[in-house]
């Protein structure tokens, strides 16, 4: 069985947000579904798309797990977009917190060091 994966975050100004996700996510969209939906992918069959739903913006909660999170950061650190927040669990996974400007929260994590 194929699993494919499209998490959602809605955004009230769209171009903002495309401009701030292409600053995360390190490229521009894999493609433009509509005027007022944008679409990456992150690895085969796992996706996240930003929508101009205003009605709903600003309460998006996702985490991507990764096998280089401090590549990653660093990547994302560069583009000029710092973490809201680091934390590390008991069992040693480490998770870094983005908040867009509408307050999305989208986090990265990563196994122990």
């Amino acid at each position: 069985m194929t699993l494919d994966l499209f998490a959602g975050i809605c955004v009230d100004d769209y171009a903002a947000a495309l401009d701030w996700y292409e600053r995360l996510l390190g490229s521009p969209p894999t493609f433009v579904a509509s005027e007022t939906e944008a679409v990456w992918e992150l690895a085969e069959h796992r996706s996240v798309f930003i929508e101009r739903r205003p009605e709903h913006a600003g309460h998006a909660l996702h985490t991507v797990f990764v096998d280089d999170l401090d590549a990653l950061v660093a990547g994302i650190t560069a583009r000029g977009l710092e973490p809201a927040g680091r934390e590390t669990y008991p069992n040693g996974v480490r998770k870094v917190t983005y908040r867009d400007p509408e307050g999305n929260e989208i986090g990265f994590g990563g196994a122990p060091l």
